[in-house]
This record gives C-alpha cells, sequence and structure tokens, in this order.
C-alpha cells in the first residue's frame, strides 16, 4: 500500500488550492462517493487525503445533495456545481468563479475516487507547476509491460525536460528494438492556475482527445505544455469498480 505521508509542505511553498470533483452518477460504481470504505465514506478519505497537504482552501464540487450533506456532516468545505458540466475540469472553474479566485492562484485537481493519494504528490504537482513555468503540472509512475498493455492504464512520453509529448491508452513508446522500456503510467492528478483553467474551458474537444478519450491531449493539441514528474510516493489504486473498491479496502485495513 501506498504509504500516507505526513511531510510538509516543501519551504517556500507557494500558496495553492485543492478542488475536488465528485460525482453521484458514475456508470460502473453508482454513489461512488458515498461508498463505505472500512467505516468512513470515500469522499471522506479523499478529502483527509488533502488536507495532509496543507492546502490554504479545500473545497469539494460536486452537483448531488447527498455529497454535499455528507462532506458538510464531517466538516468539510463544499460548493454545489451545475449537473451540465461535461468535464470536472468545467466543474472546477464554476467553484473558482463561484469563490472567486484569482487568475494566478494555483488549483490542484484531485479526484474524488483517489482516496490513497499521498499528500506529499499534490504538495510535488503544485511545485512543479511553478518551477516548471509550464500550463499545466501532473505526475507518473512506471509501470511494467503487462500494465502498459491495459487500455485503462493511460500511458505518456516527455522530453528531457520532463514536458510531456503524448498521452495515449496505447503502449507507448512502441519498442521496435526489443529491448526493455520503461512505460510512464499517468497519474490522473493536475495542477493549473485559474487563468488557465478559464482558457482551457473555452477550447473546443481536439479530434485526438475524443479518439483517446483523454481530456488532457485538448491542452497538448493546442499547444499547451504539461510538466510531468515521477511521483514522490506511488499513489494507491483509484477506485472505479466493485472490485476496486475491495482492494482498496483491503490495502486501508492493513494500516488501521
Amino acid at each position: 500500500m501506498a504509504s500516507r505521508s505526513t511531510e510538509p509542505p516543501h519551504k517556500g511553498m507557494p500558496d495553492f488550492r485543492i478542488v475536488i470533483p465528485a460525482r453521484y452518477a458514475s456508470e460502473r460504481l453508482p454513489g461512488k462517493p458515498l461508498r463505505q470504505l472500512c467505516g468512513k465514506t470515500m469522499i471522506e478519505w479523499v478529502y483527509r487525503a488533502a488536507e495532509r497537504a496543507s492546502a490554504s482552501e479545500i473545497v469539494v464540487a460536486t452537483d448531488d445533495q447527498r455529497i454535499c450533506d455528507e462532506v458538510e456532516r464531517f466538516g468539510g468545505n463544499t460548493c454545489m456545481t451545475a449537473s451540465s458540466h461535461r468535464s470536472g475540469t468545467d466543474r472546477i472553474l464554476e467553484v473558482t468563479s463561484r469563490l472567486g479566485w484569482s487568475d494566478d492562484s494555483i488549483v490542484v485537481n484531485l479526484q474524488g475516487d483517489e482516496p490513497l493519494m499521498p499528500a506529499a504528490n499534490l504538495v510535488q504537482v503544485a511545485a512543479n507547476l511553478v518551477t516548471s513555468n509550464c500550463d499545466m503540472a501532473t505526475l507518473h509512475k512506471e509501470v511494467d509491460a503487462a500494465h502498459a498493455a491495459d487500455p485503462s492504464q493511460v500511458k505518456l512520453v516527455h522530453d528531457q525536460r520532463g514536458h510531456a509529448l503524448y498521452f495515449s491508452r496505447a503502449v507507448i513508446p512502441y519498442d521496435r528494438s526489443g529491448t526493455v522500456v520503461k512505460y510512464h503510467g499517468h497519474i490522473g492528478l493536475y495542477a493549473y492556475r485559474v487563468g488557465f483553467i478559464k482558457k482551457f474551458s473555452q477550447l473546443q474537444p481536439a479530434d485526438l482527445e475524443i479518439k483517446e478519450s483523454l481530456e488532457q491531449l485538448r491542452a497538448l493539441c493546442n499547444g499547451y505544455s504539461i510538466h510531468t514528474e515521477t511521483a514522490r510516493e506511488v499513489p494507491g489504486p483509484g477506485i472505479d469498480t466493485e472490485a476496486d473498491l475491495r482492494r482498496a479496502e483491503q490495502l486501508m485495513a492493513q494500516d488501521l
């Protein structure tokens, strides 16, 4: 199981906020944010993980009153958003507007189905956004050939500066030489500034984005830069299915 870091933010760490998009109507696991894991709802586990990163503000963005009620029950902050949003990024944009965050504000997008995301990674991705001078920042982990062959594990390749070149559900890079290849599995954690989110929301979905069903390709297709780096700590699995839920609960139980 990924360790849960209690390490404080880097000295001189810029101020950042965390938004947790959370939908009730998940196709593969309905009511996912409210599913129980070792006595707590999934959304509470995600929120507690965010708290350990010492962000200046944490907000759950949801369009469902049941999720809002649960977050308020355990003392968290919520923002009710429209149900018409196409993506979590659009939902985050509404939060930034309703809460009046400035264009320079740094936002970390933590998915509501990542209860095992180490706090160190949240700090890392926010810091990398600043030091890289890229439009977005994300993280990756090393995966073996078997996991690389799984289309549900998104892969990426990057240049010498850590700038992402492409994301794909296919195996990249293709191993034509027969040598051992290090595959980079994408971790769906992002940092960006509010000003960029506004620009991004105005872009039409790109052809490659539609083919791969990967929203981040819209940024690359429009000339924006995405920095990526190996995560300081490998996160536990995200949760999309009943099997994922059981696996995560088993891992959590080992730490209790």
